[in-house]
């Protein structure tokens, strides 16, 4: 199909006309095409770059139907392009299907035994082989590395790193050298100075976070997703936790000053991208939530789209909305930048120039 959009383009808010034709934007007219809007406000693909295509709510791995069905949710919301950020199954079979969004992979999560979620990473009983995986990760994903950074240790019942700095470095030298980027797992505070002076490229979650370790990522360039709805879980998990009573109410203690935490990494120019952490205990198509939870943590909301549209785009590598990329994009009947529930109800979905009509979810495919 050849279409037609007009409507005020983000960033910029310009409005302008746009065309779409085998699948790609065109700023010039195309003959033929129809009309999909003459007003609206046009975005370009959002982006979860925390999310667990993959991984069954409530835990487990899932089955190919049901991969399917969560990147089916994340596109009727809007979010275009994921970055898995560790699954325990194969989805390259997405790629196939020219009606889901793009996944960036990150391979499995790479951990030490009993010091991560059962049966979703790679155990290593020796942390000396952890450059050689890392190194087999980066060459089987698609330009990322998961390391669970940190996770309870229950000999001593609290937060505590997985790997010696040294190995950290080896590590992520050898990622970098197969041209992967590396990204880590981390709530506490203690694995924060090893991980970064590392030289890794990224962080999730990020609730230790200190004025030092964010004066480090400033320093090194490292980004950071916060994974905000995630963190909301902190106090359930704290109150499933009774035989650790110092770990319970160190995840408190970290939920109860999230917001502060990143706002205060903003504030120092920590990037910050958007992530929804979906898969386990996050159900997925909540991109919206996510952005609206950076609005609250000291991001303006035109930053906290940013953060999961065209600055998550250009920091992953793909284009936004320019002339020959991929026609993917989200139309909004207001501007979604007044909150959450604007961007939970998009009126166009665009996926590689094939329209889903969001007003009325049951209306076919175009």
């Amino acid at each position: 199909m050849r279409w037609h959009l007009r409507g005020a383009v983000l960033p910029g808010a310009e409005v302008r006309d746009l065309w779409v034709h085998d699948g790609v934007i065109s700023f010039e007219p195309v003959a033929g095409a129809d009309t999909l809007c003459t007003s609206g406000w046009i975005v370009p693909g959002l982006v979860d770059a925390h999310c667990h295509v993959g991984i069954r709510y409530g835990g487990g791995h899932e089955d190919h139907d049901g991969a399917v069905e969560q990147a089916e949710i994340e596109r009727d919301a809007g979010a275009l392009l994921l970055r898995d950020a560790g699954s325990p199954i194969d989805t390259r079979f997405i790629d196939e299907r020219a009606d889901l969004p793009e996944i960036i992979r990150a391979g499995r999560h790479i951990a030490r035994p009993k010091r991560y979620i059962r049966e979703l990473g790679i155990e290593l009983d020796d942390e000396r082989d952890l450059p050689a995986i890392v190194a087999e990760q980066a060459r089987r994903g698609d330009g990322w590395v998961k390391l669970v950074g940190d996770w309870i240790d229950r000999s001593t019942g609290d937060l505590a790193p997985l790997w010696s700095d040294p190995i950290l470095k080896e590590a992520i030298d050898a990622a970098h050298a197969e041209g992967a980027r590396v990204t880590a797992h981390v709530f506490g505070e203690d694995a924060l100075p090893g991980l970064i002076t590392a030289g890794i490229d990224c962080l999730e979650h990020g609730t230790g976070l200190t004025d030092e370790t964010v004066e480090l990522m400033v320093r090194h360039g490292t980004a950071l997703v916060p994974t905000l709805i995630n963190i909301e879980t902190f106090p359930d998990i704290a109150a499933g936790a009774g035989k650790f009573p110092v770990y319970a109410a160190h995840m408190r203690d970290l939920h109860r000053r999230v917001r502060d935490t990143i706002a205060n990494a903003h504030a120092a120019g920590v990037p910050i991208y958007a992530g929804t952490d979906a898969g386990g205990g996050i159900r997925h198509g909540r991109v919206a939530d996510e952005i609206e939870a950076l609005a609250h943590a000291g991001l303006s909301r035109t930053e906290a789209l940013a953060a999961a549209s065209w600055r998550a785009r250009d920091w992953l590598g793909r284009p936004s909305i320019e002339p020959g990329a991929p026609a993917d994009l989200v139309v909004y009947a207001e501007d979604p930048r007044r909150g959450r529930d604007v961007l939970a109800t998009p009126a166009w979905v665009v996926l590689r120039g094939r329209v889903y009509d969001r007003r009325d979810p049951v209306t076919a495919h175009r």
